[in-house]
């Protein structure tokens, strides 16, 4: 059985094709979890509401994980509360991008 920490981490493979950064760091992703039957469940946001990346995010969201040994179905949940903002990153990207 994948958990949800194994398949957030391989979320880390996903990027963010404007930023060049995953979308772990960056704080997109906020909460992800595998039913024992292989169903995983991806809560998640984009930068902004507008992101013309987003459809492309998700499809690799959808990809990364249903690689997974163990993962039978992929659902992902495109949120806007709550609004992602800087802060969301992980403070070592946000340095890096000088915020």
């Amino acid at each position: 059985m994948v958990s949800g920490e194994v398949a957030r981490k391989a979320l880390r493979a996903v990027k963010d094709p404007e930023l060049g950064l995953n979308i772990i760091d960056i704080g997109l992703v906020y909460d992800v979890t595998v039913s024992e039957e292989g169903q995983a469940h991806v809560t998640m946001t984009l930068t902004s509401p507008g992101c013309p990346a987003g459809a492309e995010i998700m499809e690799d969201v959808r990809q990364t994980l249903a690689e997974l040994e163990g993962v039978t179905g992929v659902e992902v949940e495109l949120v806007w509360e709550p609004y992602w903002t800087p802060e969301r990153m992980d403070p070592r990207v946000r340095a890096f991008l000088g915020h």
